[in-house]
């Protein structure tokens, strides 16, 4: 029974943001009924759940939006929902009949989540555009990378996950709340772009203190510092080093066994590159093992780096239960963690259509009606 118990959520199925947002707000308790096209339905055995994670904690309902009874069946759920997620371009929700004016008009509480990549208007808003644009137009791209190497693409994780899917189900969080006091609901356009833009506050605050240099790869957080990086070791695997703070520092030269005099100033970034070469140098000499028996719980700052195969072993991961299996599928568990409530994973990803009679049968569809439908192709 995670916080969100109680709130009913309609997700149109689409893509990548979009299913992360909606994710989250399953993780956390929500009922999400997952709007899938019914020409995706396809009987899957339920023993069988499929292996898209981002579809877990749902139930599915098989429906031909293009079908006006299709249409019909989707406004019935949504006269009894909290919330509705959309992750389509601009218009195309009201193209099917299913646009925000629509909604609100019959249920005035409703929070219309939608999540694009440009937003809602300008003039990208109507293009097509992936987790790589969106960043590079906001200016998160550009840093991303070595000193004298072009931009390096973090995979989707600042455009699609961090500045999109979680964006939209904050913005749903939000609007719930506020719709608790004034009992109107609104659109929230969670746009990639701006979330993208927001990640990067801190280096704009860098930025207007004189402490970032628009070159890429030069500065502390971007690998330009030689107590801020990964270094591979004797055995081809990496560590990560950010020893910051002075007291930090002083740890690192202690356990790499360097003698401070022989050092110059910590931040003087004339020396940088050269003190990149002498750490790599230091730490190509021990196996990642034996890097983390002299660093793991000191204040280097120290972790090993880890490859998705590892780290759910790795003793305090493990320990904190961050991955868990469901269906024979290692995946992360739900976060934050709740004192009270606790989120969870209710259920593996459904097959399409798989909960359609289930779903339509407890909001409201009387069983006549839902044979009609099905008789019609309305639904699958």
């Amino acid at each position: 029974m995670g916080p969100l118990s109680g709130i009913k959520v309609i997700e149109i199925a689409g893509i990548g943001p979009g299913p992360y947002g909606a994710m989250l707000l399953a993780d956390l308790g929500a009922d999400v009924i997952r709007i899938d096209r019914s020409g995706n339905v396809s009987g899957g055995d339920p023993a069988t759940p499929p292996g898209d994670i981002l579809a877990r904690g749902r139930r599915s309902v098989g429906v031909d939006l293009k079908h006006p009874d299709g249409v019909a069946a989707v406004l019935d759920l949504i006269d009894g929902a909290d919330a509705l997620v959309e992750g389509f371009r601009p218009g195309v929700m009201e193209r099917l009949g299913l646009g925000p004016d629509v909604c609100l008009e019959r249920n005035p509480k409703l929070v219309y989540g939608r999540m694009t990549g440009w937003g809602q208007d300008g003039p990208y808003a109507h293009t097509a555009g992936h987790d790589i644009n969106y960043i590079a137009l906001a200016g998160a791209l550009e840093p991303l990378g070595r000193a004298g190497q072009q931009p390096t693409a973090p995979i989707n994780l600042i455009g699609d996950f961090g500045g999109g899917g979680m964006l939209l189900a904050f913005g749903v969080c939000a609007a719930l709340l506020e719709a608790r006091t004034s009992g109107q609901g609104q659109v929230i356009d969670a746009a990639m772009v701006d979330g993208a833009a927001s990640l990067m506050t801190m280096t704009w605050s860098f930025r207007a203190m004189g402490m970032w240099s628009d070159e890429r790869g030069t500065n502390m957080l971007d690998t330009g510092a030689h107590f801020y990086d990964t270094y591979e070791t004797a055995d081809g695997k990496y560590v990560s080093i950010g020893s910051i703070e002075p007291q930090f520092y002083a740890e690192l030269l202690r356990l790499t066994e360097i003698d401070p005099a022989s050092l110059p100033s910590q931040h003087d970034k004339r020396h940088w590159v050269e003190l990149k070469a002498r750490f790599a140098e230091v730490f190509r000499g021990k196996t990642r093992d034996e890097w983390c028996e002299i660093m793991e719980h000191t204040d280097v700052c120290f972790a090993p780096v880890l490859p998705m195969a590892e780290a759910p072993e790795h003793p305090h991961i493990a320990h904190r239960q961050t991955f868990t299996e469901v269906a024979g599928v290692t995946q992360p568990s739900p976060a934050p963690r709740f004192s009270r409530t606790p989120g969870s994973i209710d259920r593996p990803p459904p097959h399409a259509g798989q909960h359609t009679d289930e779903v339509l049968g407890e909001w409201g569809l009387d069983a006549a009606r839902i044979a009609e439908l099905k008789a019609s192709g309305a639904i699958a």
